[in-house]
Formats: structure tokens, C-alpha cells, sequence
């Protein structure tokens, strides 16, 4: 057993196709599979079931390759403490942002990483929080900017800045509309558009205004399920009621569009945006650069830890 093969079983399980592995790893498909024969026949099992396409594991095989994960991320770990000794910062970074923040920091982000002229190439997925987990413990991740706090044991949170909420609301909602400042309670409405469920922003709404219990039973709550605050944003110019909208968002908006905005009169709501790694990940210098350039991306102003105190819960 070695690495190699290792490295080879998790391309066949990420690809599920034997070729497509092969090629990934930079190697002919004969070569790839009798390497992985020749594990199997070490093991004395089948790590494969072939006759399956596309290509799946085995019971015994997905425990395998779940553990090979581990040891082949521990491997790269040693040769990533050799360079963070040696001052050495390169390589790639592969890094989720959910849909929420991605469209507002990720323009300012690349144009700080480009200026910084560092040797770390970010490539960079928009992945809901569930599927940046995910990526995170099967290694097809290195990090990722999204709302904490998770309390997730396996997990180390580096927050980088607090953004408010505020409320988006319709001129033909008149009552809303004439109002400097909405309460909580506002919120409670008909005519409130929320993004889809796998959204963690989402989540935040229906506690901030304590909706959560209700949601399963008012079907008067609408959802959009494209996971977009621009569109929301859009249904609310051309319809009626409301919607809830972080900063950033504001930074995009027309005139007209930022006479709609109204911030909340007795909270300060906010939510939290951390850079999270694996508990065991120990690019020290690799997680200061992205945290460094993530601040650098946003306004000072958000980077206030007092405002830890008004995060809305997950």
C-alpha cells in the first residue's frame, strides 16, 4: 500500500469513472486500474463494484477511501509544515463561499489577491454551507467564508467581519414604507420573500423574526429557491412586500433602489463571516493571507468585534 494508490482510489470515487480518475491523476486508465487491483489484492477485498455505472464503492470500500481521505490530507500536512518552517507560502488554496456573500466580497477579493501578487493560486466554488462541510471532510476543500458561529467540533472558525441586516421594502407596502425604521415584528408578514432552505441567511431571517416555529405552517411565507438576494431584491421593486438583505448588498444598489432600504429600530441584527478550515489544518501563513485579504476586501467598518454580541443564531 502506498499513497499513490490512495491518492487513486479517492480520484475513482470522486470521478466515479475509472477514465475521467485516470486523467485527473495524470496517468493512462491501465495504469490507474491495476494499481488499484493491486490494493485491492493486498486488502483482500473490492474497494469497487465495476459492473455499476457509473462506478461505485464497496461497503467496506466507501470506509476505505473515507480513511485514505485522512491519510493522504495528513501527508500533504507534513510537507505544508515543512514550507510554512522554511517561510514558504505557495500552492493552491481551494476555498467555498456561500451564495450569500460570493456575489458582494468575491469581485474585491480577487482584485486584492491580484494586486498582493502572492504565490497562492485560490480557486474558488460558490457551495451552500452543507456542501462546504462537506468538501471540508472528504478534503476536496480547503476552507471556506461563510456564516458561523456552526459549533461544529471538527471545525476552526476564523472570524473576519460582522455585516448588518436590513430590510428591503416594496413603496407599494405603504404602511412598511412609510416608516424610517421597522421593528422585528414587521417582519411578520405576508408578503415576506425568503431564499430556499438549504440557506443559512434564510435561517437567520426566520429567527430574527421569530418565525422559525411557524414556517412549517404558514404557507403564506414565500420562498425563492434560486438562493439569489439580487433577484429578491428585483421581486420586491416589482411586487409588493419585503425582503431582508445584508449590507454588502447595499454597495450595489441604484438611488432609487437605496430609498427602499430601512434598517431596524431596537437590534442591531448582524451576522458573523468567518474563514473556516478543518480542526487539523495547519497552513498557519496560508489561513493569515485569505483572512488578511478578506478584510481587506470589506469595510472597515464591518470588522468591529464588539458586534459579535448581535449575531443572529443559525
Amino acid at each position: 500500500m502506498n499513497i499513490q494508490q490512495l491518492e487513486y482510489i479517492i480520484a475513482v470515487d470522486n470521478y466515479r469513472h475509472f477514465s475521467k480518475a485516470a486523467e485527473a491523476s495524470f496517468v493512462t486508465q491501465p495504469t490507474l486500474s491495476m494499481m488499484i487491483q493491486k490494493l485491492e489484492e493486498e486488502l483482500g477485498v473490492k474497494i469497487f463494484d465495476r459492473s455499476q455505472l457509473p462506478v461505485q464503492p464497496t461497503d467496506i470500500g466507501a470506509r476505505i477511501i473515507n480513511q485514505a481521505r485522512i491519510a493522504v490530507a495528513q501527508v500533504s500536512q507534513i510537507k505544508e509544515i515543512i514550507q510554512e518552517e522554511r517561510g514558504i507560502v505557495k500552492g493552491v488554496f481551494r476555498l467555498g463561499i456561500i451564495p450569500t456573500v460570493s456575489p458582494y466580497l468575491l469581485p474585491k477579493l480577487m482584485q486584492v489577491h491580484r494586486e498582493n501578487k502572492y504565490d497562492v493560486r485560490i480557486v474558488i466554488s460558490e457551495l451552500t454551507t452543507d456542501q462546504i462541510l462537506k468538501g471540508l471532510s472528504n478534503d476536496s476543500l480547503d476552507g471556506g467564508i461563510l456564516a458561523t458561529p456552526l459549533k461544529e467540533p471538527s471545525i476552526k472558525e476564523y472570524p473576519i467581519y460582522y455585516e448588518r441586516f436590513f430590510a428591503y421594502v416594496s413603496p407599494l407596502e405603504k404602511a412598511l414604507f412609510a416608516k424610517t425604521a421597522l421593528d422585528e415584528s414587521d417582519l411578520n408578514s405576508s408578503a415576506l420573500w425568503l431564499l430556499d432552505e438549504v440557506h443559512c441567511f434564510r435561517t437567520q431571517i426566520l429567527h430574527l423574526c421569530n418565525l422559525k416555529k411557524k414556517r412549517g405552517s404558514n404557507n403564506s411565507i414565500f420562498s425563492y429557491e434560486a438562493g439569489s438576494i439580487d433577484t429578491l431584491i428585483n421581486i420586491v421593486d416589482q411586487n409588493e412586500g419585503l425582503t431582508v438583505i445584508p449590507e454588502m448588498a447595499l454597495a450595489n444598489m441604484s438611488e432609487r433602489q437605496k430609498k427602499n432600504v430601512r434598517p431596524f429600530k431596537n437590534s442591531t441584527p448582524v451576522r458573523e463571516i468567518s474563514l473556516i478550515t478543518r480542526q487539523e489544518f495547519l497552513r498557519e501563513r496560508m489561513i493569515g493571507i485569505i483572512t488578511d485579504e478578506v478584510k481587506s476586501a470589506v469595510p472597515k467598518s464591518f470588522q468591529d468585534m464588539a458586534m459579535k454580541k448581535y449575531v443572529v443564531p443559525l
